[in-house]
């Protein structure tokens, strides 16, 4: 991030930490509310607030989104019981991957999603097609990690693979974040050379390399 320096005192983790203490129990509620599976989000993603581009709010906002995503899937078995569906939020931008029987029954996700608070756009990826096997989901798991082995060797000023989310499926694998369209490029770039990646799909924000910080209070 151009202009923004990386905290790393004492101070800024005792902040940090504050802040998580103060946050988490409403995550925790929201996250137990309604009759669904019951879903504990963890403070894990606490350390990445940190280098992140959107600020600390909006990111508790996405993991709120991604379980109310995953309570209404659960909660609708016309849904659940005929596909293997997944919804990441990033930024309040929403992608639905996995596969199910019918186009309808993707949509209908889609469109359970697109209605939950503080959503502002979903991208369905969703396949129609057979369920993958847990084989073809290990294979997924590993392009992840060398998709993101493999952006943290990108040399650009002020960029942090961190910034960057992965979602592998089926071979395909899509990028989201905060990022400049030269960092897209590069991200792009990079993981299209991975052996076994079938595709890659930026679903990326752009944001003014000019004004690199001007994303992080997002709302």
């Amino acid at each position: 991030m151009h202009g923004v320096p990386r905290p790393h005192s004492s101070a800024t983790a005792s902040a940090l930490a504050g802040l998580m203490a103060v946050l988490a129990p409403a995550l925790t509620a929201t996250a137990l509310s309604g009759c669904g599976p019951m879903v504990v989000a963890g403070a894990t993603y606490s350390a990445a607030v940190v280098y992140d581009r959107r600020s600390a709010g909006v990111v508790i906002d996405d993991e709120v989104i991604e379980l109310q995503a995953r309570d209404a899937y659960f909660k609708n078995p016309d849904i659940s019981e005929r596909s293997q569906l997944k919804a990441t939020s990033y930024n309040h931008t929403v992608l639905i991957t996995g596969q199910a029987e019918t186009a309808q029954i993707a949509d209908r996700y889609a469109r359970l999603v697109a209605q939950l608070p503080k959503v502002k756009q979903v991208y369905n990826e969703a396949e129609v097609g057979p369920m993958i096997g847990v084989g073809q989901m290990g294979k997924d798991a590993m392009l992840t990690s060398r998709a993101k082995l493999a952006i943290q060797s990108i040399k650009l000023p002020g960029f942090d693979a961190l910034r960057v989310k992965v979602v592998t499926e089926n071979g395909v694998v899509y990028l989201m974040g905060l990022v400049t369209p030269e960092e897209a490029d590069a991200t792009a770039e990079k993981v299209r050379r991975i052996p076994g990646v079938q595709r890659v799909v930026k679903i990326f924000e752009y944001i003014d390399p000019q004004r690199p910080n001007a994303a992080a209070d997002t709302a």
